[in-house]
Parts: C-alpha cells; structure tokens; sequence
C-alpha cells in the first residue's frame, strides 16, 4: 500500500485503503465467472488445502459498489472466495481498492522462484514442520516436498546464488547435478545470458559438456557418443538468441495488445447488442455478422492455464 505524505504536491494515490475490512462473503460480487474445470484444477486444490491448514494468506481485493451500500465487486481471488464459500467461511478480511482495476492483478504478477522455495521449506523443517505439515498445506505428495527441500544438494554454492531469483525448475537441477561445479557455473552463466533456463537448453548444455567437467563419467551406451563440435555450438547458440530476441519482442507488447483486443471485442459485443446492427448485417453483411458473432463470444484472448488465486 502507498504512503500518505504530507506534502500536498507530493502526495501519492493510495491504491488501497489503510486497514483491512471484513466483509460477508455472500456480499462480494464475482466480475468474471470461473473457467470450466477450475475448481477441479491442481492451483484451487492448493487453494483449498491451504485456507484448511492455516487460514487465508493474502485477502482478496475488492471495490465497494457505489450504487448498492454493503455490497463490494470482486477485483482479484476469485478462486480464494470460492474456495471460502466450499468451506462454509462466511467472513473474509479484504483489502478494499480505490480503482476499479482488474487488469494489474494477472499481469504484475511475482512467482515464487523454486530456489526461494526451497529456503521457505527448509526454513520451516529447520524450525520444526514436519514435511507430512507442509504437504498438507500445499497439497502436495511428501515424496516432492522432500525433493524441494534437497532441491541444492550436490548444486555450487554459487551457482545456486546466480539462479536465485530465476525460474528454474527442479528437473533443470537435476541436470546441473550432473556437472561439476565449475561447470555448474558457466552453465548458470548461459543460462543467465540467453534469459533461457528451459529443460531443453540445460540437456545441450550437458550434452555439451566435455566428460571432465562431468560429476560422473557418462555410462552405458551413450558412452561413446561424441560431443557436439564448437561449429554445432556456436550454431545452436546464435539459433537461441534469435529465439530469445523475438519472445521478448513478443513479451513488450503483449500486455498492451491484450488490451487493445479486449476493449475492440467489448465494443463489438455492443455492436451487436444493438437490434438495428445486427439485424442490417443478418441482411447486407451476413458473413461479417458471423465472424463478429465469433469474436463477440470469446472468453479469453489467450489459453491461461490457470485463474487467479
């Protein structure tokens, strides 16, 4: 939340207002109604399994709704509420937002990278969590939060330190673990340097990797296989910058050309609202009607794998 100053010139806008309200869940209105199999996916079961085993950590957002008093719009959590309403919870602690902003809240977005992770977990095993306690909370098997908390056995020091903050995932270590620990960091050096920490790119970073920079010696019938020539290298890596190049020209507008999609559908939804339109276009233009009839019915402008918690 932003800090009131004194200074009138120099005063910012509160996002939120200073304290939390408790509010009847019963009287925060949903804006967007949930995707089909929401409530069956992996992220409302952790949802779930985490308001069970210690209540509800961040609240949800809300707007109180000026034209009816006591009743608030439902700007971000959609799937926290829901999962209070499964529990039988009819009292939330919520923040209440001063803008009707829906849009910041999926695309500001902070995951939490698997190193942090990992020290969140052992921080808590340190203190006395038992692993069957933190399965629980997270729902998940013992079995990975044992593997999450052995997640920099056998990883460089520094190595972890570099990929910190980057979104590793845990089967990305355990390719690392297969290197030495000079390897290890040149490895993380790459990684860093092409923004690419991909399953994929640590396999050729691997199959790269002479077998004396290996923590074992490679066995079995992939023994003998030669590694790639410096020629096959520098090729594979001029391939990935050029991919890396068009992503992140791709991630500097997509925000924006979301935005602009949607409102474009919004105004031809009201196009179509509008009797005299869609009937002039029935008759003048019926394949133009068919077509905005499309548009007007999409849900999303892009596959989400998952809602917002």
């Amino acid at each position: 939340m932003a800090e009131r100053i004194d200074d009138p010139g120099d005063r910012i806008h509160q996002a939120f207002e200073s304290q939390f309200v408790t509010i009847p869940v019963s009287s925060i209105v949903p804006l967007k109604t949930l995707p089909d199999g929401a409530r069956e996916g992996r992220t409302f079961a952790q949802v779930l399994s985490s308001i069970k085993a210690v209540g509800l950590i961040e609240a949800p957002a809300v707007m109180a709704d000026t034209a009816k008093t006591g009743s608030y719009f439902l700007l971000d959590g959609h799937l926290r509420i829901e999962a209070l309403k499964e529990l039988g919870i009819d009292q939330v602690e919520c923040l209440i937002a001063t803008d009707d902003d829906t849009y910041t809240y999926n695309k500001r977005v902070n995951r939490i990278p698997p190193i942090q992770e990992h020290r969140m977990i052992a921080r808590a095993m340190d203190r006395g969590v038992a692993a069957t306690d933190i399965a629980e909370a997270l729902n998940l098997q013992v079995e990975s939060v044992i593997r999450r908390f052995r997640l920099l056995e056998g990883i460089s020091p520094e190595a972890a330190e570099m990929l910190k903050d980057t979104p590793c995932s845990m089967k990305v270590f355990d390719i690392l673990r297969q290197m030495s620990a000079m390897r290890q960091i040149e490895a993380a050096d790459l990684m860093i340097g092409q923004n690419n920490f991909s399953i994929m790119f640590a396999r050729a970073l691997r199959a790269a990797t002479p077998d004396n920079q290996l923590a074992t010696a490679r066995k079995g019938k992939g023994a003998g296989t030669p590694t790639p020539s410096g020629q096959q290298i520098a090729r594979m890596e001029r391939e990935l910058a050029a991919l890396q190049t068009q992503v992140k020209s791709v991630e500097e507008t997509y925000g924006v050309d979301n935005l602009h999609l949607t409102v474009a559908r919004g105004y031809v939804a009201k196009l179509l609202a509008n009797g005299r339109v869609a009937r002039w276009l029935a008759s003048h233009r019926q394949e133009y009607l068919g077509e905005f009839q499309k548009i007007a019915e999409i849900d999303t402008l892009a596959p989400i794998a998952e809602p917002d918690a």
